[in-house]
């Protein structure tokens, strides 16, 4: 597995809940990029339209040796679920006052593009709090061993 984006300031601002692994429906310039690392999805997040999943906010750079079949950098892009899956985040969704969050975009070892997507909660000022305080205790710690 080829790590290409992560998105670490969810981790921060968010609790996951549950994680999924999804494809993601690309062009082929988009897939250049991607494979050059240059893909932004720190302030993506997805949506439900109808009964499928897109991927919303993502930013793709263009691919400089493409001519005139380039991409447009931040169109929203369809995620790959099984219908199982896509019901059963859909009705969280609704349920819940939840968001999904993508963390990470990677090539699996068969060389497809995918995505690590995240039911989360948001997290209030004072868990941030209490999880800065916490890494920096540990990190004190480690310093006096």
């Amino acid at each position: 597995m080829t790590i290409v984006a992560q998105n670490k300031k969810a981790r921060y601002n968010y609790l996951f809940l549950e994680l999924f692994e999804s494809g993601i429906e690309l062009r082929g310039s988009e897939v250049k990029s991607l494979r050059l690392g240059r893909v932004n999805i720190t302030e993506s997040y997805a949506r439900e339209e109808g009964s499928e999943l897109f991927l919303i906010n993502s930013h793709f750079s263009k691919y400089s040796n493409s001519s005139y079949m380039n991409h447009e950098e931040t169109r929203p892009r369809k995620l790959l679920l099984n219908k199982r899956e896509i019901r059963k985040i859909i009705g969280k969704l609704n349920k819940e006052s939840l968001t999904l969050v993508p963390t990470k975009i990677f090539f699996n070892k068969k060389g497809f593009a995918k995505i690590e997507i995240a039911l989360a909660k948001g997290k209030k000022d004072h868990d941030k709090r209490e999880v800065s305080k916490k890494r920096s205790w540990e990190r004190e710690k480690k310093k006096y061993k």
